[in-house]
C-alpha cells in the first residue's frame, strides 16, 4: 500500500484538526469526493487504502465504481431525484441528501419492497439559499420526526454545504445544535477548504474533493 502526497496531506491536516480539539482522530471519516474525476486521479487514492468515497450522480457513480465496488463505501452526496430511488438504494452504502417529503416517501417504499437500507443523512440548508438543497433549519426537526416516524426510516445524521460567501463555522454550529436535539451524533461536514473548522465544531466526516484531487475537470460545452 502505497500512500500519494495529497492523501497523506489531508489525512494529517485531519489528525492535527481533532487533536487540536481534543478528540479522537480516528472518530472522524474521510469521504473522498471523487465526483467528475477521471479514473486515473481516484485510482493512486484507492490504491492507497482509501475506502470511502463520494458522489453527486447516481448514474456517473455506477459508471465508475460498478467494476471497483467490492470493500468501498459510497456516498452520494448530490441531490437525488425520485425516479433515481430504486438504483441509489441498491448501489449507495450511505445517502446524505434527504431533504424533502417526496423523497423521503420514495426512499422508505423502495427500502421496503428491496430490503436494503442505506444509512441516511437529512440535509439541512442552514444558509437557507433558495439556489440549494436541503430542509430549511426551522422545519427540520419536524422533518426528521416526520422520516423516523410515520416512514420508519433510520436517520443515522445531518449534512450541510455553507454558503461560500460566509463564514462556515456558524452553520456548522447550527447544524451539531439541530443534530443534539435530536439526538444523532453523525455530522457530514467540512470539504477542501473548511474541513478542519468543521472538525472544531464535530464533525463525523469531511467531504474532500479538489485537496486530494486537485481542480475538477471544466464541463465540456
Amino acid at each position: 500500500m502505497t500512500n500519494t502526497p495529497a492523501l497523506e496531506d489531508v489525512l494529517a491536516r485531519i489528525d492535527r484538526a481533532a487533536q487540536a480539539a481534543g478528540r479522537d482522530p480516528s472518530t472522524v471519516q474521510l469521504v473522498a469526493v471523487s465526483k467528475t474525476q477521471a479514473w486515473e486521479q481516484v485510482e493512486p487514492v484507492l490504491r492507497a487504502g482509501q475506502r470511502v468515497f463520494g458522489e453527486n450522480r447516481v448514474q456517473e457513480a455506477m459508471t465508475r465504481w460498478s467494476d471497483h465496488r467490492e470493500g468501498i463505501e459510497l456516498h452520494l452526496i448530490g441531490p437525488l431525484q425520485t425516479n433515481k430511488v430504486k438504483e441509489a438504494v441498491a448501489f449507495f452504502d450511505v445517502i446524505e441528501t434527504l431533504d424533502r417529503e417526496k423523497l423521503a416517501r420514495s426512499l422508505a417504499e423502495e427500502i421496503v419492497r428491496s430490503g436494503k437500507s442505506p444509512r441516511l443523512y437529512v440535509q439541512v440548508n442552514t444558509g437557507e439559499e433558495p439556489q440549494k438543497a436541503g430542509v430549511l433549519p426551522g422545519e427540520a426537526d419536524a422533518f426528521i420526526a416526520l422520516c423516523r416516524g410515520e416512514l420508519k426510516l433510520q436517520i443515522e445524521g445531518l449534512m450541510a454545504i455553507p454558503p461560500a460567501d460566509q463564514p462556515a463555522g456558524p452553520h456548522f454550529a447550527l447544524l451539531r445544535k439541530i443534530a443534539a436535539r435530536n439526538g444523532l451524533e453523525r455530522l457530514s461536514m467540512g470539504m477542501s477548504g473548511d474541513f478542519e473548522t468543521a472538525i472544531r465544531f464535530g464533525a463525523t466526516s469531511v467531504r474532500v474533493g479538489s485537496a486530494l484531487f486537485g481542480a475538477r475537470p471544466a464541463p465540456q460545452a
